[in-house]
């Protein structure tokens, strides 16, 4: 009896983490996000990050359980297209500046397959977006941020581009530096 009891306090005593699911942009998008969110970083400041439209929200798990999932939601998934809408700003420093992507049936669709494994309920609809800065900024800076982005970039508001990764994340969201985020894994969705 004395292991059945020891196997669930060693789970009870395995500290959980906050998890997060990415999709990844391709080599080349990714070359040119970056290069997009060090200009406006050099304008506005915020801490630097890795481009990523997220899937699924920072949710608790322990490392073994967020790796178990992350690899049975990758099973079957295939690649699917992401096309930028628009250049937006939102009202959470995480989404001072962002892309936001065409809702389409393939991005919902992997979203809600992924938030499945995870459990992760949110009583939001589902926004696909790529951020571009993190910050606190008054409406006026995020707009000129905003008009910053479409300059530096002319073209980024028609940007489409093949999802073909996706990476679970390590995110404290108390570490406002970002410093600790890690990428933990990462999987390669099969061609259609």
């Amino acid at each position: 009896m004395a292991d059945v009891s020891e196997t669930a306090k060693m789970e009870e005593e395995e500290e959980k983490h906050a998890y997060s699911v990415w999709a990844l942009p391709p080599d080349d998008v990714e070359a040119r996000l970056k290069k997009l969110m060090d200009g406006l970083r050099s304008d506005f400041g915020g801490p630097h990050f890795e481009p990523h439209i997220t899937v699924v929200g920072a949710i608790s798990l322990t490392p073994d359980d967020a790796l178990r999932r992350f690899r049975s939601a990758c099973e079957g998934l295939k690649a699917y297209a992401a096309s930028v809408d628009r250049v937006a700003t939102g009202t959470f420093p995480s989404q001072c500046v962002f892309l936001l992507f065409h809702p389409t049936a393939e991005v919902v669709e992997t979203a809600a397959h992924c938030r499945g494994h995870f459990g992760y309920k949110n009583s939001a609809p589902y926004m696909p977006h790529l951020s571009l800065l993190y910050g606190d900024l008054t409406d006026e800076e995020k707009k000129k941020a905003k008009e910053k982005a479409i300059i530096l970039d002319e073209s980024i508001s028609s940007l489409s581009f093949q999802v073909t990764r996706l990476a679970l994340y390590k995110t404290d969201p108390e570490d406002k530096t970002l410093k600790s985020w890690e990428k933990i894994a990462e999987c390669s969705l099969t061609s259609n």
